[in-house]
C-alpha cells in the first residue's frame, strides 16, 4: 500500500518558532527531505509578513522547491489574496483553513464561516480561469474538526454542512485536521466515514494530525484501517496551531516513516537520509525542541523496511 507523508514542517512547524529560520537553512532542509524521498512539501504559507514573520520568504522558498522534479510544492492560504499569490508564485497545491469552530475561525483568519466560504468560492472562480496546467490542486481543510480548545465538541451537521459547502464551491478535496491534538482512533474512523457520507470517498483522503495527547500515531493507524491515504507530518514534531492553546506538536515525520515501513507501507523515504534534514533543522533551530523516538532509539539492529516484493503486505479496508 503506497502512503503519502506530506512534510508540514517548513510551514506548519516553522509558525510557532519564535526564532526565524534563515532562508538558506530552509532551502537546504528542502533539499534534504528530497533527497530522503519526500514527494510533498508545504513549503510555507501566503499571509502578511507581520502577521508570521517566520514565512517571510515563502516565495522564495516556492521558487526553491519548484526545482526538485516530481515534488508537490504545497502551501497555505487564508483567502484569495493568498491564494492569487501563492498562484504567481507557482505552487502545486492550496488548502485553505475552514474553521468548523467559529470561534477558532475568528481568532485564526479574523472571520466568520460565511466569509471563508466567500473566500473559497472567489479561489475557485479564479482558479476556473486558469489552464488546467497551471491551475493548482485545492484543499479545503476542515480545521478544529475532532474538537476545538476555545469551544469544545463540534456538532456533526456544522461539519456535515461545512463539508458540503467547499465541495459544493469547487473544491478537488475536503481535508480533516485534528488543530487542538483532541483526535482519538474511534473519532478518526467515526468523522471520516461521516464527512465521506456526505462529499464521497474519493474527496476525503488526508489527515493532519497532532500528537498533542500521545494517540497521534495511533491515530494514523486508524486512518489507515478506513483507506487514508495522506498523512501530514513534521520532522521532529515541530508546530502547532498559535490560535489553539496548548495545542502543540505534529505527528513526528521520522516516527511516522518508522511505523509505516515497518507496516509494509510503502513510503519511498529514506529513514537514515531523513535524519539529516533533521540535523539541519536542529543546526538552525538552536534550543529548539524536537521530539520523536527514532530520533533518540535508532532503529532496531538489522532493521530494514519489509521486501514487498516477496512479502504479504498487510491490507486496511
Amino acid at each position: 500500500m503506497d502512503i503519502l507523508v506530506s512534510e508540514v514542517g517548513p510551514r506548519d512547524g516553522l509558525q510557532n518558532v519564535k526564532r526565524v529560520m534563515p532562508t538558506e537553512a530552509k532551502k537546504v532542509w528542502i533539499d534534504e527531505l528530497v533527497a530522503a524521498g519526500v514527494r510533498e512539501i508545504e513549503v510555507g504559507s501566503f499571509v502578511p509578513a507581520k502577521l508570521i514573520p517566520q514565512l517571510a520568504d515563502t516565495p522564495e522558498i516556492v521558487a526553491h522547491a519548484r526545482r526538485h522534479e516530481g515534488v508537490t510544492v504545497a502551501a497555505l492560504v487564508p483567502n484569495r489574496r493568498g491564494a492569487a499569490d501563492a498562484i504567481s508564485a507557482g505552487v502545486h497545491k492550496l488548502t485553505l483553513p475552514l474553521s468548523v469552530s467559529e470561534t477558532h475561525s475568528l481568532a485564526n483568519l479574523r472571520k466568520t464561516h460565511e466569509q471563508v466560504l466567500g473566500e473559497v468560492r472567489q479561489i475557485c472562480a479564479m482558479l476556473a480561469q486558469l489552464p488546467k496546467e497551471r491551475r493548482p490542486h485545492f484543499e479545503g481543510s476542515l480545521s478544529t474538526v475532532f474538537g476545538c480548545t476555545l469551544e469544545g465538541a463540534i456538532s456533526d451537521s456544522t461539519i456535515l454542512r461545512l463539508a458540503a459547502a467547499l465541495m459544493e464551491a469547487g473544491c478537488d478535496e475536503v481535508g480533516l485536521s485534528d488543530t487542538t491534538g483532541y483526535a482519538t482512533p474511534h473519532e478518526v474512523q467515526r468523522v471520516v466515514r461521516l464527512v465521506r457520507g456526505e462529499v464521497g470517498d474519493a474527496a476525503v483522503t488526508g489527515l493532519h494530525l497532532h500528537n498533542t495527547r500521545g494517540v497521534g500515531l495511533a491515530n494514523v493507524l486508524a486512518g489507515l484501517e478506513v483507506g487514508i491515504g495522506t498523512f501530514d507530518s513534521s520532522i521532529g514534531g515541530l508546530g502547532g496551531c498559535p490560535f489553539a492553546p496548548g495545542a502543540s506538536g505534529n505527528i513526528v515525520t521520522e516516527d511516522l516513516v518508522f511505523m509505516l515501513e515497518s507496516q509494509g507501507c510503502r513510503t519511498g523515504i529514506d529513514l537514515d537520509r531523513l535524519m539529516e534534514s533533521r540535523r539541519v533543522v536542529a543546526a538552525a533551530l538552536p534550543g529548539e525542541p524536537l521530539y520523536g523516538f527514532i530520533a533518540d532509539a535508532g532503529l532496531p539492529k538489522g532493521w530494514s523496511a519489509p521486501d514487498q516484493s516477496t512479502e504479504k503486505l498487510r491490507t486496511f479496508a
